[in-house]
């Protein structure tokens, strides 16, 4: 490899970190979001469901871009305080796809069959009791696929945080352009290949929670390939 190939690759990889740690912090925000939020809406008290159902609105409804510039320009003005690039973009990052997890705890959850749901009010079961044993073992299947994508774009998300210099690939391949302006092809070649082995990471470890929840039900996940196959062979029939 010659030596600006060597340099854009290495300068692309120094934002990698960032990137990847955007992403495991947005994950882990969309999650504790979107279970409070999907959970609230689902709660006997109108006001906890108002409020879940203002946030979803307000955070699905909004830009993601204008939330990011809101956070981080805007907030310091109002309130004096300044978020380090990094975290402002994990709690927009977070917000935001906590707004469309909480959709995806809610369906899921009212996706359960209603045998389950009178099967443990007749045990004597309290709300909780039924929520936490009964109902989200089963949901939790259902969100998993879901998830995944929601993931994924949140991923791709972390792109937005070249607007406030958080350092990630996608800034360092533009630091690079007015320097190697000739290997366009190769900074956006690598950049694609950084995203898409993060893509591929998520699928695989939501793939194995799948396998893992499934099991403990008793059902079987089908492999996507002899899915597929299923699919093809009902089209040629």
């Amino acid at each position: 490899m010659g030596a600006p190939y060597s340099n854009i690759l290495s300068a692309i990889l120094t934002g990698l970190p960032v990137t990847i740690a955007a992403t495991i912090g947005g994950i882990l925000l969309t999650i504790v979001l979107a279970f409070v939020a999907g959970l609230g809406m689902l709660s006997p008290s109108r006001t906890v469901r108002v409020i879940a159902r203002i946030y979803v609105e307000g955070f699905r409804g909004t830009s993601e871009v204008v939330q990011l510039f809101w956070l981080y320009f805007v907030l310091p003005a109002l309130v004096g305080l300044q978020l380090i690039p990094l975290y402002a973009g994990i709690l927009v990052l977070g917000l935001n796809h906590g707004a469309y997890g909480a959709e995806i705890v809610r369906g899921a959850v009212q996706s359960v069959p209603k045998a389950q749901r009178e099967g443990a009010t007749a045990l004597c079961f309290s709300p909780a009791q039924r929520m936490f044993r009964v109902l989200l073992p089963q949901a939790i299947v259902e969100m998993l696929p879901p998830f995944n994508n929601l993931f994924i774009q949140l991923m791709k998300s972390t792109a937005l945080l070249y607007f406030i210099s958080a350092g990630e690939i996608t800034e360092k391949g533009e630091l690079l352009r007015p320097v190697y302006g000739s290997n366009l092809v190769f900074i956006y070649g690598v950049e694609l290949l950084c995203y898409l082995a993060i893509a591929v990471l998520i699928t695989v470890v939501m793939r194995a929670l799948e396998r893992i929840t499934a099991r403990r039900l008793g059902r079987r996940v089908i492999p996507r390939s002899k899915l597929f196959g299923r699919a093809a062979t009902a089209g040629v029939g």
